[in-house]
């Protein structure tokens, strides 16, 4: 018995065809460009591992968030980078925090435009870890449940200086729970929470901490972020943070991780976020200047590849770039 020959290409042959049929596609909707704030005026210190990146004042934090605008990526979120640390990264929750200063002159120049701010403690903390640290005892783990309030007043802080999304991205337990509360006892209710909720312990990180001046000084944050080798404990972590009120569900990294985009995809009808990392970035622009790589067919298949998985939304240092591609 002979069998006739199915044409799968007949559907392949010319570009129009090709983005008739496509069945995932990527729009700088989807996008969101991640901006790393510190004081000064006319500051623009770049970042050696992640070329294209840099650390900015506030002045020229509104001007790379207009250039994203102008190419059509509806977000930023923002991560500090304060002059002076603590113990407990106080400084995240005043109303001069250097996040505020940069929400509040985005929301002044781009009022349409969404800002995000990171949640989370690393950036400010003397010692580098997601949280308070136990003063008897330096050198221990984070105290989980004395770390809620701050994150609450860190919420309210940069809720009042005009963020339109919180993202907690430090892993803690009963983290969102804490936040929700916090906003809604403040009159913010109608702020969304992005959650980092599935957060690995991850290699790819170490170009961000340059970036973000937030490695650790003793130890790693193994303790409270996920194990690379877990799966079904990235459902638990998602549903508990549904059930706390997260609106917003983040995987991250995401290139390592696409399995588990789209397990969240399949068990939640809540957007689900993907972080494409700064090591997933090091690693294409590594090879693209080596020649290894077609940079820009690269980028676009690793993009896809997250959206092909389930992501809604995409955090990527290539935002306003890939935005101007479309």
């Amino acid at each position: 018995m002979t069998f006739p020959l199915v044409r799968m290409r007949r559907l392949r042959r010319s570009e129009a065809l090709r983005r008739m049929v496509r069945e995932t596609r990527l729009s700088p909707d989807h996008l969101i460009q991640p901006l790393f704030v510190v004081p000064g005026q006319g500051v623009r210190k770049p970042v050696v591992s992640m070329p294209g990146v840099a650390q900015l004042s506030v002045d020229n934090t509104v001007r790379e968030a207009e250039k994203a605008a102008k190419a059509g990526v509806p977000a930023v979120i923002l991560f500090g980078i304060p002059d002076q640390k603590d113990a407990e990264g106080s400084s995240s929750w005043s109303k001069d925090g250097i996040v505020q200063q940069a929400a509040r002159a985005l929301k002044q120049e781009l009022p349409e435009l969404i800002v995000i701010a990171d949640l989370c403690f690393c950036e400010y903390t003397s010692h580098g870890h997601c949280g308070v640290i136990d003063h008897n005892d330096p050198r221990s783990d984070v105290h989980n449940d004395r770390t809620l309030p701050n994150l609450g007043k860190q919420a309210v802080a940069l809720a009042q200086a005009g963020c339109d999304i919180v993202a907690p991205s430090g892993m803690m337990d009963g983290m969102v729970g804490a936040i929700r509360k916090a906003l809604d006892e403040n009159g913010h209710s109608q702020l969304p929470i992005m959650s980092y909720s599935v957060k690995f312990a991850s290699a790819y990180y170490g170009p961000f901490r340059e970036a973000a001046e937030s490695t650790p000084s003793f130890g790693d944050r193994r303790s409270y972020q996920m194990d690379p080798a877990n799966a079904r404990e990235a459902l638990r972590e998602a549903r508990l943070d549904v059930e706390e009120g997260a609106d917003i569900l983040m995987v991250k990294p995401a290139l390592a991780y696409l399995d588990l985009i789209r397990d969240l995809r399949e068990n939640f009808e809540h957007p689900i976020a993907a972080y494409n990392v700064s090591g997933e970035m090091s690693m294409i622009e590594a090879a693209a200047q080596l020649g290894y790589l077609d940079r820009k067919r690269t980028i676009l298949e690793t993009l896809i590849s997250m959206r092909r998985a389930g992501a809604d939304l995409i955090l990527t240092y290539w935002a306003t770039e890939v935005a101007g591609w479309l």
